[in-house]
C-alpha cells in the first residue's frame, strides 16, 4: 500500500518544535530545505500497486536515512539509532517534533534497497 501523506502537525504545548531547538544555518537543514522530497513520492509512488495491506514507510524517512547512511558510512542499525539520538537527523527527515522511539526497524531499510533497486 503507498504511504499516507502527512497531515500538518498541530502545535503541542509541552513539545517545542525541531525547529525551535536546532541550529538552521546547520548543514543537514540547509540541504533538507535545497532537496526535492515531492521527488522520491512521485517516483517511488509506483513500487506500491496494491491498495491493501499497512501503509509503506514515508519516502523522505527512507530517501534521508539512506543518504544519512551513506553520508555518514552507517549501518542500518547505526543510523536509526543514531537517529533518536540527533534532532538535525530528524528534521532531515521530517519530522516536526523530537521523537523518543525508532522510526522503523533497520531491516525496513534492507527491504527499501530490494525494492526500489540502486
Amino acid at each position: 500500500m503507498k504511504p499516507h501523506s502527512r497531515a500538518p502537525e498541530q502545535d503541542d504545548l509541552l513539545r517545542p518544535r525541531l525547529v525551535d531547538m536546532i541550529d538552521l544555518r546547520h548543514e543537514l537543514v540547509k540541504l533538507a530545505g535545497l532537496i526535492d522530497w515531492e521527488f522520491f513520492e512521485r517516483e517511488w509512488a509506483g513500487f506500491f500497486p496494491s491498495a491493501t495491506g499497512r501503509p509503506a514507510t514515508s519516502p523522505r524517512l527512507i530517501a534521508g536515512l539512506m543518504y544519512l547512511q551513506h553520508a555518514f558510512k552507517l549501518s542500518d542499525e547505526a543510523v536509526v539509532a543514531r537517529w533518536v539520538e540527533n534532532p538535525y537527523y530528524q528534521h532531515f527527515t521530517g519530522e516536526t517534533f523530537f521523537q523518543h522511539r525508532p522510526p522503523i526497524d533497520p531491516s525496513s531499510l534492507v527491504r527499501w534497497r530490494k525494492r526500489i533497486g540502486e
